[in-house]
């Protein structure tokens, strides 16, 4: 898969009490049954249910995809898949990312790279690494039905305690990000 798939706080807690892990979790994506009939395929948020056989027990999960954006969400089966809104409030844990080298995109700007040195922040490598290690979206700012391209709010926690927060987009298949700031 080439997003990176988030999973909310809520949607942490019923995993957790499934015992569902993060690996178990993108396993449904490697090797799990689509059901492509009783998935939502069309508009722009596309939702495929996924089952996998767990413990001798079929498990079904929801992958949400809107349209545009960088994130996929895994969620856990509520209501009718056809009617399904993607989360918009609280944060969303990454927990996996393109299989590709570099993903990051930094627009030249100096406005940008002073906020990077601020942050002691080196390069796009750099800023990736801080993604995967602890990276979280934050679904209440993000607009993932935003024109002309959906807008992702990514939180970064720092090691001092503080945050950083960046608005990003997904252009040509790397994460773009905006300004950098403190919180």
């Amino acid at each position: 898969m080439g997003k990176v798939l988030v999973i909310s706080e809520a949607n942490q807690r019923i995993f957790d009490k499934h015992h569902l892990s993060d690996s178990l979790i993108i396993s449904f994506l490697n090797d799990g049954s689509i059901a492509f009939g009783s998935s939502k395929k069309q508009g722009n948020l596309k939702v495929y249910k996924i089952t996998k056989e767990i413990n001798g027990k079929d498990i079904e999960l929801w992958f949400s995809m809107p349209e545009g954006a960088f994130v996929a969400e895994a969620v856990w089966p509520k209501g009718s898949i056809q009617e399904f809104k993607s989360t918009t409030e609280g944060l969303g844990r990454m927990i996996h990312f393109p299989n590709v080298k570099s993903f990051v995109y930094l627009k030249e700007n100096d406005d940008l790279k002073a906020q990077m040195a601020q942050f002691g922040i080196r390069d796009e490598e750099h800023l990736q690494f801080l993604l995967m290690k602890n990276g979280w979206i934050d679904f209440s700012k993000s607009r993932l039905n935003a024109e002309p391209s959906p807008e992702q709010m990514v939180v970064l926690p720092r090691e001092n305690g503080d945050t950083i927060t960046s608005r990003t987009t997904w252009f040509k298949d790397h994460i773009e990000f905006y300004e950098l700031e403190r919180n």
